[in-house]
């Protein structure tokens, strides 16, 4: 199975994984060396085309790391491309309805738990594999990860959280903090409440608990706190990070 990444979240295990916005490859093997579980490719906010999006799956797979790709939208022909190139999980923006998220879950999986369109792409290792061992292999291993992050999503959660196979609902605290009318300020009592609630919701009805942080001392919180499914920062803003604190231990400013 492919890096195992959907198992070890329904053993219970907590997973680490980053964004990437940079383009080239080598950007994906640098973020899978240094030991994260998953990459998220995000095609949601960068300029990607499919073949950029399937360089940077193939990277992470020389380097035995799992790709997710967050996806513009959640149209099934959005969904059925990046899983066709072999990325393990598909992370979708913006679920806000019961509807969604099911149509998210049939776009995602072939028969008979969805309806996703068949072919012998790079996922089915070009047709090497035989069809019903690909299905196996695709039902086992495929990832649903729903982005909670506006106020419509929270007054549908407990309903969504329950859709059969949606296996990650992810809270989006940014665009969330928007959402609920304190831009930025991820840390309000409002965007907590919504927190609390995505992780009683998750333990309740037996799902992964997601969210971004944007430093390693967030992401112990969160871990406290019950997330399982965390997306540690990007990879330029990790860069500048670093960047910056060395300049300024260098010139001891």
């Amino acid at each position: 199975m492919k890096y195992h990444l959907k198992q070890r979240l329904k053993k219970g295990e907590t997973v680490f994984g980053s964004f990437l916005s940079f383009h080239g490859a080598d950007a994906a093997e640098i973020m899978a060396l240094a030991g994260f579980d998953f990459l998220v490719i995000d095609t949601e906010h960068g300029p990607w085309s499919p073949e950029t999006a399937l360089e940077l799956v193939r990277a992470g797979d020389v380097r035995r790391v799992p790709s997710v790709v967050r996806v513009p939208d959640s149209a099934p022909e959005s969904i059925l491309k990046v899983l066709d190139i072999g990325a393990v999980g598909v992370q979708v923006p913006q679920v806000n309805t019961v509807q969604q998220a099911e149509g998210i879950v049939r776009s995602a999986h072939y028969h008979p738990i969805g309806r996703r369109g068949l072919a012998m792409p790079r996922a089915a290792d070009y047709g090497a594999l035989g069809v019903s061992e690909y299905f196996q292999r695709s039902a086992e291993q495929t990832l649903v990860v729903a982005q909670c992050e506006s106020t419509e999503g929270l007054e549908q959660l407990e309903e969504i959280v329950q859709v059969p196979h949606l296996d990650v609902l992810f809270l989006g605290p940014f665009d969330l903090s928007h959402s609920l009318g304190v831009p930025g300020e991820v840390e309000h009592p409002k965007v907590k409440e919504a927190e609390k609630k995505v992780v009683q919701l998750c333990k309740k009805y037996g799902k992964t608990a997601g969210i971004f942080v944007v430093d390693a001392a967030s992401a112990r919180r969160r871990v406290e706190e019950g997330f399982r499914y965390i997306c540690l920062s990007m990879d330029s803003l990790l860069l500048a990070q670093v960047a910056k604190a060395e300049l300024y231990a260098a010139r001891d400013e």
